[in-house]
């Protein structure tokens, strides 16, 4: 069988109109965008023309964006950024400025605020999570008030989990936020392109194209005018916010791809479906194999449409991800970019996920594009697969 891809970087393979402007990106508009020749310029109208159809997926105004890499230079740029531009003043009694986030962030996230507190560069305060025997990974917004003061620098948290699809409570974090006159920086990485994202208060929202059928190696960064940052990288590129020569192939696949991701939003509908193809494919698992479980919410409106993650007890994540491999199905287990990693999500152990469901946890992931024969199939693979891990294994 062909293959079927439930990776979360896979299932936002390019669609073909940015498959075509990434290649007229290279072909016509290949030239240094900052050039004040004539095709110099011809490139950066694209550029502008691309950024003007980013600021228009999320509701804001083009000149507020900024072109990084990807999505972790974007978060690593808003959050080192504001830190920087409020200098040594930005702690209280001259202690380390004060970052609050939680444990079930990104990596992009958690490894860097981890990072600036090892160095003494910022102090972390983590947000309290839900309790109980659900175990939905949701930050307990009864508790923001506590948590979010005006001691804090800045507070980042994400939409939506990339591993579990969790939607956070933002419009209260937010709240708590301006209350406390505190900058909120979003991680919207997994939730720009796929949910409706204008409207939302912060401060600095990072996204990333390739999560809705751009290419990778371009971020995008939206911050507040009047926002005090810092580059990070210093050049006079990105109106001095960033400097580096921009990706423009990439960019103007980028500005494609939003101008499709705006059309599909439009109709509801379509994701109400691609929702119902990843439940058929939940049913279809967990009658198969009954002691599996759905880690995360399992309501509708607390989870990206496109998103299930689901633990095999007494199983090994990645002996499970090379057999559905073989098979022709293609996951991950926990983020993507960490897949190789042998141990356990540390997004599900904060979750309060027993370590040894985590470890035998996989992440499926649809996009627009997955058919019901492609559902079908890989919920049947992964089935088997499951089946003939346990039959060779010691009591199995």
């Amino acid at each position: 069988m062909a293959n079927i891809y439930l990776d979360n970087n896979a299932t936002t393979q390019p669609s073909p109109g940015v498959v075509e402007a990434v290649r007229w990106g290279v072909e016509e508009f290949w030239h240094n965008p900052s050039s004040v020749h004539r095709a110099g310029q011809a490139a950066r109208q694209q550029v502008e023309l691309a950024r003007r159809d980013l600021a228009a997926l999320v509701g804001v105004k083009a000149r507020e964006l900024t072109f990084t890499s990807g999505g972790t230079e974007a978060i690593d740029l808003a959050i080192t950024g504001i830190l920087g531009a409020a200098g040594r003043g930005g702690g209280v009694d001259g202690r380390p400025p004060l970052i609050v986030t939680s444990k079930v962030e990104h990596a992009a996230v958690r490894d860097l605020v981890e990072s600036l507190e090892k160095r003494g560069e910022a102090r972390v305060r983590w947000l309290e999570l839900e309790r109980g025997p659900e175990r939905r990974g949701l930050i307990d917004a009864a508790r923001l008030g506590e948590q979010i003061t005006g001691e804090a620098a800045l507070v980042c948290v994400q939409w939506a989990n990339n591993e579990t699809g969790a939607v956070q409570p933002v419009a209260a974090v937010s709240a708590a936020c301006r209350a406390a006159g505190v900058p909120l920086v979003v991680d919207g990485v997994q939730w720009v392109g796929k949910m409706p994202a204008a409207g939302l208060e912060c401060d600095a929202l990072a996204f990333s194209p390739h999560k809705f059928h751009g290419v990778k190696g371009v971020g995008v960064l939206w911050t507040r005018a009047g926002l005090r940052m810092r580059p990070v990288l210093h050049g006079s590129q990105e109106l001095g916010r960033r400097g580096g020569t921009e990706n423009v192939p990439g960019i103007l696949g980028a500005g494609v791809a939003a101008r499709e991701a705006m059309e599909w939003l439009a109709d509801a509908s379509w994701r109400e479906g691609v929702a119902s193809l990843r439940d058929e494919f939940e049913r279809m698992v967990l009658e198969g194999v009954p002691d599996a479980r759905v880690n995360g919410p399992r309501e509708r409106t607390l989870r990206l449409w496109n998103t299930t993650n689901i633990a095999f007890p007494r199983l090994e994540a990645e002996a499970l991800l090379l057999l559905l491999s073989e098979r022709g199905v293609c996951a991950s287990a926990g983020a993507a970019c960490s897949s190789g990693s042998l141990e356990p999500s540390p997004v599900l152990l904060a979750m309060g996920v027993p370590e040894a469901e985590a470890h035998g946890s996989v992440r499926f992931s649809l996009s627009r594009f997955t058919t019901r024969a492609e559902v079908d199939g890989a919920a049947a693979v992964v089935v088997e697969c499951v089946r003939t891990l346990r039959r060779s294994m010691p009591g199995g």
